[in-house]
């Protein structure tokens, strides 16, 4: 059975970066969309999450929130088997859980209501950003 596990979140200043880290257990994603979701506080888990960037499978497109776009990077790496988000110039509005996501859907279509039945999940990890 595939698993997600993501690592790297964090607390950090306004204008600061992370980077998250989501590697696959269990089977290679080459084939799957892959990319980053996340959850602000108080939000009802599991559900309003909100898209923030995806990477088609062997990366040559790359789909981005137009609230990160410039700020965030997603890149993958198959051979780790591992999704990166690079998070830069990041803001207090940034805080919230972030969750990895895989699936066969094309990435183009995150954005939409196929964000909320992807077909594999990571945990989440915190990202807080404090002002």
């Amino acid at each position: 059975q595939v698993q997600l596990v993501e690592s790297g979140g964090g607390l950090v200043q306004a204008g600061g970066s992370l980077r998250l880290s989501c590697t696959a257990s269990g089977d290679t994603l080459s084939t799957y969309a892959m990319g980053w979701l996340r959850q602000a506080p108080g939000k009802v888990p599991g559900k309003e999450r909100e898209f923030v960037a995806a990477i088609s499978s062997r990366g040559s497109n790359t789909y981005y929130a137009d609230t990160v776009k410039g700020r965030f990077t997603i890149s993958r790496d198959d051979a780790k088997n591992t999704v990166y988000l690079q998070m830069d110039s990041l803001k207090p509005e940034d805080t919230a859980v972030y969750y990895c996501a895989a699936d066969r859907a094309d990435a183009s279509n995150w954005r939409g209501p196929v964000r909320n039945y992807l077909e594999l999940w990571g945990q989440g990890t915190l990202v807080t950003v404090s002002s």
